[in-house]
């Protein structure tokens, strides 16, 4: 069993930084992969990055060079280091966990917000 808390989120201008957390607790963090994901209004979660136990991550295209997703297992945390905000990151963002092929542990995710 994996749980998940967002925070970090917030209103940016256009062109500022944020930087997500998504805290752990559970004894099974090292194992897991973890994910950020987006929900904007009126449209469907979309993948945003993730990162391995190992530490390998993968984004999607939109966010690539813009967004830096890394893990701390000593502090059971995943961070999102998101620069260049536009207002398309406009969204809310939540922190999922995955130990087989299934995003199985969802948090209450947190809101961004970019101005223009």
């Amino acid at each position: 069993q994996v749980q998940l808390v967002e925070s970090g989120g917030g209103l940016v201008q256009a062109g500022g930084s944020l930087t997500l957390s998504c805290a752990t607790s559970g004894r099974t963090f090292s194992q897991v992969v973890v994910g950020w994901f987006r929900q904007a209004p009126g449209k469907e979660r979309e993948f945003v990055a993730l990162v391995t136990p190992g530490g390998a991550t993968n984004y999607a295209d939109s966010v690539k060079g813009r967004f830096t997703i890394s893990r701390h297992n000593a502090k059971n945390t995943v961070y999102l280091q998101m620069n260049s905000l536009q207002p398309e990151d406009t969204a809310v963002y939540l922190c999922s966990a995955r130990q087989g092929g299934n995003w199985d542990y969802w948090g209450q995710g947190t809101q961004v917000t970019v101005s223009s």
